[in-house]
């Protein structure tokens, strides 16, 4: 195992002793290393699997480094997983603490914005955009509360109806799950102990990219033994947007006394002339620890640099060169954008020059109406307080419930403080309802309570069959034509799905953290993505259009005075460079269409920043159209 490494890699495999940061430039080898550190620590007996703790930000990242830890040890690692797969395991082991069941669902964006709708109309207020408040509320839980305050007196107020509601529903959203571990963890110490002592070896990756709540839930579980090994690159720390703290990695030996750090600085994916470019622009940057990616390879093309009359002479000229790279696959190619706006035209010379694409971005397959549908009917059987799901349902298909019953269906379960699902039950037993009303509801309530009892009785993908059978789901398909046929196709794969999941908690478990768009597949297509997108990602070749200044760095940046915006654009250029393994082109133009209209553009600082040694300039006419 130790051959395969070098160096630094292996330093930092055996150093297992206290905190260590391993500083990995991009392209370094580091999912390499902490799988092999982690091996280490197994097949040497200095801990059992179960007591190391290894936490990562996506589904697709954990399952990487979970299929490399067992080659090499022939062991599962039982808690390793994203931060919120490891929170939520935690908090259902201890969920009546906080007031919930253990059988708590996670909701998504979509159902936060209907419950915050609900609460704002009940308060009568409609002052704030309910996506404002909502994005509030998520700030908030990713900062560590007790030194956050609301700006808002109305932000504060839905806040606590927020969480009332969503305690009723026997529900927590994403940042709930870190908060209530904490909670947990600073009201009950016996508990707080039990996981410090378990965790003899923590390891995180992408440190760089952890939010404030986060790392207070870090440095809780690393009290007790300090092996917490950091994984993360300064220089690739791009979404504060989202509420990463760069300066978590940047004050690590601060935090952690005593701690080590290693670097990898050696790159095994790009050329010189790529790894000189990508290091000159970063030095710019004042807050940073400092390295210097370097490679054994001296051979390569150097960087094109190009200037285009407007943004549809970039789009042609970035379609002829594509053509060009006949040695290549067309799945070898990635363009990378700053903004999505940028897509458009690139989009419309693509299917011009007959360039197959495919657009990084969108929908996931969890998020289709269709798929939403057939996981609500699962969470109202499993759980009949679930009113998100009733709500969804309940004229899916349609049984001629109109808006008037929905009404009296609200006002009961507003007065009595029950469920939807109850207060249906008692419209129909007082004779609130039209007979043909009642009907319905009372097929509804009674194919639910069926169904309820059976879900353990059979396979689950066998049970989710007969609920889309019998409840008539399939014939509502069927009448949309061509869309219908798509989305009975869709809903054909997810009861496939379901033969992977002994049940349906587990599976209800796994859809709520299943985060990020994972739409990669082997077709041969040119990949078209944003700059945040394309992080973790490589391709032989690659084209970086749109360098100019107030679209990158972008020009909400200019107006941070200190400096931070700015030099997070840096990062994500350094991360945009870094992405190309052997063909780089940036490009920037005069003009730009920006919300239909043409502007004047300056090109980027980011531009003057590339060293001329590791560029080659174009100056053909066939760049002005």
């Amino acid at each position: 195992m130790s051959s395969n490494l070098n160096p630094e890699q292996h330093s930092a495999m055996i150093n297992i002793d206290g905190p260590l940061l391993i500083l990995a430039g991009a392209g370094t080898g580091k999912t390499r290393t902490i799988t092999a550190r982690i091996a280490h620590i197994i097949n040497n007996y200095y801990a059992f699997p179960e007591q190391i703790l290894a936490v990562t930000f996506t589904n697709k990242a954990a399952a990487e480094m979970g299929s490399r830890v067992f080659k090499l040890t022939n062991v599962n690692v039982p808690w390793l997983g994203t931060f919120h797969a490891i929170a939520a395991k935690i908090l259902r082991k201890h969920a009546e603490l906080v007031g919930l069941n253990h059988n708590f669902f996670i909701i998504g964006i979509d159902e936060q914005l209907q419950i915050i709708k609900s609460i704002m109309n009940d308060v009568g207020t409609l002052m704030e955009k309910y996506s404002t408040v909502v994005n509030a509320i998520q700030k908030w839980k990713e900062k560590y509360p007790e030194t956050v305050e609301f700006k808002s007196d109305l932000i504060s107020k839905v806040y606590y109806k927020y969480q009332e509601r969503l305690k009723f529903l026997n529900s927590v959203d994403f940042g709930d799950l870190l908060l209530y571990n904490i909670e947990i963890f600073s009201q009950h110490d016996e508990i707080l102990s039990y996981y410090q002592n378990k965790f003899k070896y923590i390891m995180v990756d992408e440190y760089q990219d952890t939010n404030t709540i986060q790392y207070v839930w870090l440095k809780y579980l690393a009290q007790t033994h300090s092996n917490i090994c950091c994984v993360g690159d300064d220089d690739q720390s791009i979404y504060s947007w989202r509420g990463a703290e760069v300066e978590n990695i940047l004050r690590f030996s601060d935090d952690f006394k005593n701690a080590t750090t290693v670097k990898l600085e050696r790159n095994y994916r790009s050329t010189f002339h790529i790894l000189s470019a990508a290091s000159r622009i970063i030095s710019n940057n004042k807050a940073r620890l400092g390295k210097s990616l370097w490679t054994q390879s001296t051979g390569g093309d150097k960087i094109n640099l190009v200037k285009l009359w407007d943004s549809r002479a970039e789009a042609r000229f970035i379609s002829e060169q594509i053509l060009k790279l006949n040695k290549y696959k067309f799945s070898d190619i990635a363009v990378l954008v700053r903004a999505t706006f940028q897509t458009r035209v690139l989009e419309e010379y693509f299917i011009k020059y007959s360039i197959p694409y495919k657009m990084i971005s969108g929908m996931k397959f969890y998020e289709r109406q269709e798929i939403k549908d057939i996981i609500a009917y699962l969470r109202l059987i499993i759980n009949n307080n679930d009113d998100l799901a009733f709500e969804r349902i309940i004229n899916r298909p349609k049984r001629g419930i109109g808006t008037t019953t929905l009404k009296k269906i609200y006002t009961v379960a507003s007065d009595h403080r029950i469920s939807f699902f109850e207060a249906a039950q008692i419209l129909i037993a007082d004779d609130q309802a039209t007979e043909r009303v009642k009907r319905s509801l009372d097929d509804f309530i009674n194919k639910i309570k069926l169904w309820q009892k059976v879900i353990n009785t059979r396979a689950l993908h066998d049970f989710v069959g007969s609920i889309v059978a019998q409840s008539g789901y399939i014939e509502m398909l069927e009448e949309d034509g061509a869309t219908g046929v798509t989305r009975i196709e869709n809903v054909r794969e997810l009861i496939s799905s379901l033969k992977n999941f002994e049940n349906a908690l587990i599976f209800l478990e796994h859809i709520s953290l299943v985060m990020e768009v994972d739409n990669m597949k082997d077709d041969d297509n040119v990949y078209v993505m944003t700059l945040h997108a394309a992080k973790g990602l490589e391709f032989p070749c690659v084209f970086l259009p749109g360098w100019e200044e107030g679209l990158f760095p972008h020009q909400r940046s200019f107006d941070d005075r200190s400096g931070k915006a700015l030099e997070e654009e840096r990062r994500l250029a350094y991360v945009g460079i870094t992405r190309a393994k052997e063909k780089l082109t940036v490009s920037y133009v005069d003009k730009r269409e920006i919300n239909n209209q043409w502007q004047t553009m300056s090109v980027s600082r980011f531009v003057k920043e590339l060293p001329n040694k590791n560029i080659t300039v174009i100056k053909s006419n066939a760049a002005y159209y």
